[in-house]
């Protein structure tokens, strides 16, 4: 089979990708992939990287204000459209997947004005601009929360998971806490908020050190470049407790994942993809300035079957965190129970699925 991906714009949309032409290479090595993003975008740099052929277009996305913008993104969305017109004639797939960003917009629309079944892979609980347009012209639209199927046709909507569960819980946790100095035995809390770093989760875990000094737990904290040398400042000041670890960025985050006890982090799907497909109980802080509040309305598909707290930013502090950590890990039954809730709501093959869905309509065209 012949796949050509499309997604980009933040690692939300392109890791799932990634991850998708990983699993399906590993279980079906004849496939052959085409990955069209933009060159400005990182996925240029990601996709490369793994040596799958990249080619790329000029688009940008629709400002939601009144703008002379949006008139030369229609242009450029247009124009968009005919080069992939000549890209997809040139390497002739049997369908095309739109993983997200407006770069899919182009990509997706001039399969299916070409005839070629296309599927749109919709990782939030609510869908963005580019989502909800291609959704009229697709064949399947596939999600990763049960609460998306609302805003899309149910005749052509299936819940699939996200591909990057598939790929975490093949890592292996064996002797992962060591590398960073903390305990292989001991219950741990993964803290991170995201590729960059969050500045109200640095500013609480800081201000916590004295008393997480003195907890059963331990602490990983991934601080992101920004924020790591003041962390790793105000460690200093906090007599450098033997339970907290802070490093600037995890390269092995599935293993890290996978050796982890509670994490505390934002609500992407990307992230809570893997929490759940690992089984791992979560303190959720959603991030109140992406479109449509859309973490808080991901993180509640987990807070409301108890897999996971919710802690808005609003009420985040060093005294709010260190009491969630001790409710949840220093009560068993607790831990236990957030676990296997979280494990009710994992989707693991997800992967098998979104390639079920592709080969069903590659095989019908």
């Amino acid at each position: 089979m012949k796949i050509v991906i499309s997604g980009g714009g933040t690692g939300g949309h392109i890791y799932p990708a990634l991850a998708l032409i990983r699993m399906i290479k590993l279980k079906h090595p004849e496939t052959s992939f085409l990955y069209i993003g933009t060159e400005k975008g990182l996925e240029s740099k990601l996709v490369t990287r793994e040596g799958i052929p990249f080619r790329s277009i000029d688009i940008t996305g629709f400002r939601r204000a009144v703008s002379f913008e949006n008139v030369k993104t229609i242009m450029r969305f247009l124009k968009g459209v005919n080069e992939c017109k000549k890209m997809l004639k040139e390497f002739k797939p049997d369908v095309v997947i739109g993983t997200g960003g407006y770069v899919c917009g182009p990509v997706v629309y001039a399969a299916t004005k070409m005839g070629i079944p296309s599927i749109i892979h919709e990782q939030n609980s609510v869908p963005g601009l580019t989502n909800k347009f291609l959704s009229k012209y697709v064949e399947k639209i596939a999600v990763c929360f049960e609460e998306a199927k609302e805003f899309f046709p149910a005749e052509k909507t299936i819940l699939t998971g996200n591909p990057r569960a598939s790929e975490v819980i093949e890592a292996s946790s064996a002797g992962v806490m060591e590398t960073f100095d903390l305990q292989g035995e001991q219950k741990t809390v993964l803290i991170f908020g995201g590729s960059r770093g969050a500045k109200p989760i640095n500013d609480a875990v800081t201000g916590a050190l004295m008393n997480l000094s003195s907890r059963d737990y331990q602490v990983l904290y991934v601080t992101g470049d920004v924020h790591y040398e003041k962390v790793l400042s105000m460690l200093e000041i906090a007599g450098k407790p033997a339970n907290v670890s802070i490093v600037p960025f995890i390269h092995n985050m599935p293993e890290v994942l996978a050796a982890s006890d509670l994490v505390v982090s934002r609500a992407g799907a990307t992230t809570l993809a893997e929490l759940t497909a690992l089984g791992i109980p979560s303190i959720l802080v959603p991030s109140p300035y992406v479109t449509n509040n859309h973490q808080e309305k991901n993180a509640r598909t987990l807070t409301d079957r108890g897999a996971a707290i919710l802690l808005l930013e609003k009420d985040l502090n060093a005294d709010t965190l260190v009491r969630e950590l001790d409710l949840i890990l220093m009560n068993e039954s607790s831990l236990i129970k957030m676990k296997n809730e979280a494990e009710r709501l994992g989707i693991r093959d997800a992967a098998d699925r979104l390639y079920n869905v592709m080969n069903d309509l590659a095989e019908g065209r």
